[in-house]
């Protein structure tokens, strides 16, 4: 394990995001108390915080501009194309934090839901920008749990000729990035939170609940 500027880093592939105010909102988030207008409020900050990080290595040119005073040679994002891909319908939640962040970024769609009984992921709608494949791809997830729906998510995206793919999630069971990084060592994991374990039903502990119905307010 190493550190880089309040990341910490296991095997080059998960970061965990250590930053006090994303702790803080993230155990607002936890509480059973907090309803779905803080829950999606908290939700689109700490999608921002993290897009941050996510970002940080985007590579820079150096381009000629002139401020009110002087000429100067300063930095400007080389070029990068970015996708901001949720696997519906939690992963929603977290894609206003970033188009903020990344005000062009274009947006595609992944449908999966879970087989309550072997808890596998079954594709119901894949919609993507037709560049696609020249893009730089953040999946948002907010749960990473068995890794079943984020593995299939990004098999789906590299059938389609995408190679440079993050996830970004909230929360992590070490059963999920177990399995993310044996079916797709190349694809790095943001998330705030490595939790305990999956229970038997394949819900993460602590975890913070089903977050698609506490984004939605349906249940």
């Amino acid at each position: 394990m190493r550190e880089r500027k309040g990341v910490f880093v296991f095997m080059g592939q998960l970061h965990i995001m250590d930053h006090p105010l994303i702790q803080h909102k993230l155990t607002i988030m936890r509480d059973k108390n907090t309803g779905s207008k803080d829950f999606r409020e908290l939700l689109e900050e700490i999608s921002l915080l993290v897009g941050y990080e996510i970002t940080r290595d985007f590579p820079l040119d150096d381009v000629e501009i002139e401020t009110p005073l002087v000429k100067m040679t300063a930095k400007r994002i080389s070029g990068k194309k970015v996708a901001i891909v949720p696997i519906l319908r939690a992963g929603l939640g977290m894609v206003s934090g970033l188009i903020t962040l990344l005000p062009v970024a274009r947006v595609g769609h992944i449908g999966l839901y879970r087989n309550e009984e072997t808890h596998e992921p079954i594709a119901y709608y894949f919609k993507m920008p037709q560049d696609i494949q020249q893009r730089f791809v953040i999946i948002t997830d907010p749960m990473l749990a068995t890794g079943g729906s984020a593995s299939a998510a990004i098999a789906m995206l590299k059938e389609h000729g995408c190679s440079n793919i993050r996830l970004m999630c909230l929360v992590a069971a070490p059963e999920g990035v177990q399995r993310l990084q044996k079916d797709h060592p190349d694809v790095d994991i943001y998330t705030c939170a490595l939790d305990e374990k999956l229970n038997e039903n394949a819900y993460i502990l602590p975890g913070l609940g089903d977050a698609g119905d506490r984004i939605f307010g349906t249940k």
